[in-house]
């Protein structure tokens, strides 16, 4: 007996497209957070020239961070909402 597929629809294709780019962005801001405490840790021990460069360097991270946060935010908000087809127009 032969099983037929049915094809993909292309909310369902979204769908595990925005799926998949929420979670490639999870992992994205978890090593993000990493480097940035690393770069805490190496504040500690850095003379005050160095400092300020660090900081310049963790904050630009934070932003970063604080940007892909809302990109995920937006991405899960449009899979609750069952409208992962929305993102393809916007584009």
């Amino acid at each position: 007996m032969k099983h037929h597929h049915r094809p993909e629809t292309q909310e369902h294709i979204a769908l595990a497209i925005m799926t998949k780019e929420a979670e490639q962005i999870t992992a994205l801001i978890a090593s993000l957070r990493k480097s940035a405490r690393d770069i805490d840790k190496e504040r500690q021990q850095a003379d005050v020239a160095l400092r300020g460069a660090l900081d310049v360097r963790r904050n630009n991270l934070m932003v970063t961070i604080a940007a892909l946060e809302d990109r995920v935010s937006a991405i899960q908000g449009l899979i609750k909402l069952d409208r992962p087809y929305v993102r393809h127009r916007m584009h």
